[in-house]
């Protein structure tokens, strides 16, 4: 399986050590992010770390990520070429783009309308650089793109597909009710669990989300079976952003246990890993 490590779940490391994880775990990439405790590259040049994930024979999938990109100004533009160009120096296949999640911009008109702008202006950008832009929908009820169906119709519709892909995230896609999973659409899978079954489904969080075991409720065994099962072959990345996840003393036996989990599941599942 093309497993991958988003560093969000082991944000206490450089992104050496990530690296050096990834391999040992015979994962396909990593992901880089923006907004942890430690900045981008951890003070190294994009070209610099470019060149390590190449000698190591890794992926950077994407590099996250431009926030609310939907509700798109001047400032948005910024944020956006400076981490596209990032990502070209780094060698990333792409950069996230997470849409606005603050409870605004919430009426279907005016989201369509905001998502369109968007990908009008952004498409110019990724093709120059020939970069991915890969939308994540975020289930949570206050966000302003929820629905992964929204974002093909937009992208259809802008003939932009060449330049932007889904991200299929389990969490949020069972947030989101599920619904279709547009395959062919998607670049990246975020995967994650929810064990606390205390926790009511519009009061789960980021907080919840700890790596997949077998207590997991969110459905990402059957999410993964048919995604894989309708031609879906990109990147599987985990993204936990608990707390207790944080915290762990020995991260990589987690998440190598919990990649087996989820490779035994699919197997079981009818799926040939």
């Amino acid at each position: 399986m093309p497993y991958s490590i988003n560093h969000m779940t082991v944000k206490a490391i450089p992104t050496s050590s990530l690296l050096d994880m990834a391999l040992a775990l015979n994962c396909a990439g990593v992901e880089l992010r923006n907004d942890l405790p430690s900045p981008l590259f951890d003070g190294q040049t994009a070209q610099a770390v470019g060149k390590q994930v190449a000698q190591l024979g890794l992926r950077i999938f994407a590099l996250a990520e431009v926030k609310a990109f939907n509700d798109f100004n001047e400032n948005t533009r910024k944020q956006a070429i400076a981490l596209m160009d990032l990502a070209v120096e780094c060698g990333a296949i792409g950069v996230a783009l997470i849409p606005r999640c603050d409870g605004q911009g919430l009426e279907k008109t005016e989201r369509i309308a905001s998502l369109t702008h968007a990908i009008e202006q952004l498409t110019p950008l990724l093709a120059e650089r020939k970069l991915i832009g890969f939308v994540e929908p975020l289930g949570f009820e206050h966000s302003s793109l929820r629905l992964k169906s929204e974002a093909v119709d937009v992208i259809k519709n802008c003939d932009a597909s060449e330049q932007f892909q889904l991200v299929h995230d389990t969490f949020h896609h069972f947030l989101a009710g599920g619904g279709a999973l547009f395959p062919e659409h998607t670049g990246m899978v975020h995967v994650s669990g929810v064990a606390d079954k205390s926790v009511a489904l519009n009061e789960i969080n980021d907080v919840h989300r700890i790596l997949v075991d077998e207590h997991d409720r969110l459905e990402n065994i059957e999410q993964l079976s048919a995604l894989l099962n309708a031609g879906y072959t990109g990147p599987i990345s985990m993204e936990a952003f608990a707390p207790s996840v944080h915290a762990l003393a020995q991260p990589a036996d987690a998440l190598n246990k919990s990649f087996g989990y989820i490779t035994s599941k699919l197997q079981g599942s009818g799926y040939v890993v």
